[in-house]
């Protein structure tokens, strides 16, 4: 992974959009996060009066007509798809980068998108018309399926679909990927496209992520694995990362979007410059499917990986964008790694999870915590952890407790670590010329 510094590519960061809980653009999204709004709420897409968990971070207000001149090509498309043209059409005209001559064979997508929304109404209706003596006849659940479900919204259920679309939208005849290693999806396609551009084989890739998981199916996965807050009587506080009283994430929604750009070709078109790509570590726990490792093994490595290959001690992290997802045993290990990788430092280090805010946006989690990063060390202010209230001895970092800080933010680290044991650290910098 790992190249030598002075000869592999520089990777900047020229384009940025977003679609989340908190606004439909990064501006709004920042503003959201720098006064600690909250966009969790009652579940309105289905009827969740039944379940353990009835709320969830919704996108508000969104219309794909609002960013493509004919929306009816996606008609059959899913969330995940809507919110990643979204996202990328902003990403896209920030940039400018197909405003000039770029060779469309060297600008490729690496998204990190989840699974399409099933028709669960539809997918009931047809097993309920199927049963018989309380059994389902599978010949007549299979004619009334092949009947009654769309063809189009089935392949549209394909995690790969939100890359191929957007390849088609914009032109991008390069390397075309999706991952989908769970929490840690778009952090690991933003390392890898950055990837990509440094060997050479892309002069720009349009990388980050999209999902929703705000249907029955999700809610009910993440309920039967205990992971979700049940705290329905408060909501917006339901969230509370690294806090004595915290008792599971809340579902969130949405894409982020970044332009990576090879240094050279984004100076020479003049392009705006956000920040920089330093540092990319991948790692597995290589333990159990739904737990981290005990000790944080998989975590520390990622974070020391990404500092070797940022060219970075680990007292120079001014940032840490947790993973913090508000579970008892993720924010304990994730400051046990923090501790493990950045050493004494860690304690004068600030650390904040926005999903305190936004709720865990599952795949695209990472894209927009990265975005996060590059607000933070645009402006020098840092987002707080909301609903920090009781001090967990076993989580004694400084987690900026409801308010954000101003405090001067060069190098940012963002951790992602995913169910399966994936994890994966992304540094950004401010860039220096």
């Amino acid at each position: 992974m790992i190249a030598s510094m002075s000869t592999r590519k520089r990777v900047v960061i020229t384009g940025i959009g977003c679609i989340t809980p908190l606004g439909l653009d990064i501006e709004t999204t920042w503003s959201a996060l720098q006064a600690g709004k909250s966009g969790v709420g009652s579940i309105t897409y289905f009827d969740a009066s039944s379940f353990p968990t009835r709320f969830a971070a919704e996108v508000k207000g969104f219309d794909l007509a609002d960013y493509v001149d004919d929306s009816t090509p996606y008609q059959h498309s899913t969330s995940n798809t809507k919110f990643a043209i979204g996202a990328a059409s902003q990403a896209v005209k920030d940039s400018g980068i197909l405003e000039g001559d770029l060779d469309p064979t060297m600008f490729g997508i690496y998204l990190g998108a989840g699974e399409g929304q099933q028709d669960f109404p539809l997918f009931m209706k047809i097993i309920s018309n199927s049963e018989h003596d309380g059994e389902i006849d599978l010949e007549r659940f299979t004619e009334l399926g092949l009947q009654q479900l769309n063809p189009y919204f089935e392949v549209e259920q394909e995690p790969n679909m939100p890359a191929g679309h957007l390849a088609a939208l914009f032109n991008a005849q390069g390397p075309n990927l999706n991952c989908l290693t769970a929490c840690a999806a778009s952090s690991q396609a933003i390392g890898e496209a950055a990837e990509l551009i440094r060997r050479g084989e892309a002069t720009a890739m349009l990388s980050g992520g999209s999902h929703s998981m705000i249907h029955p199916f999700g809610v009910t996965g993440f309920n039967l694995l205990t992971a979700l807050s049940t705290r329905n009587e408060d909501p917006q506080h339901a969230s509370r990362p690294f806090d004595k009283n915290r008792d599971g994430f809340v579902l969130g929604e949405g894409s982020g979007m970044l332009i990576l750009e090879e240094l050279e070709h984004a100076k020479q078109r003049g392009a705006k410059i956000y920040g920089e790509v330093l540092g990319y570590g991948s790692t597995a726990d290589a333990y159990r499917i739904t737990d981290i490792h005990p000790k944080g093994r998989g975590a520390i490595g990622c974070i020391e990986m990404a500092l070797r290959d940022a060219g970075l001690n680990n007292d120079q992290i001014d940032y840490v964008n947790a993973h913090g997802t508000s579970t008892s045993v993720n924010d304990k290990v994730e400051t046990m790694a923090i501790k493990g990788a950045l050493g004494a430092s860690a304690q004068k280090t600030p650390v904040s999870s926005i999903k305190s805010m936004m709720g865990h946006l599952i795949a695209a989690a990472g894209s927009v915590e990265a975005l996060t990063c590059l607000m933070a060390i645009r402006d020098n202010v840092l987002p707080p952890t909301m609903n920090y209230e009781t001090p967990d001895p076993e989580c004694d970092l400084d987690y900026i407790p409801n308010k954000a800080r101003e405090a001067q933010a060069k190098y940012a680290l963002s951790n992602s670590f995913g169910f399966g044991g994936q994890n994966v650290s992304l540094i950004l910098g401010e860039f220096s010329g």
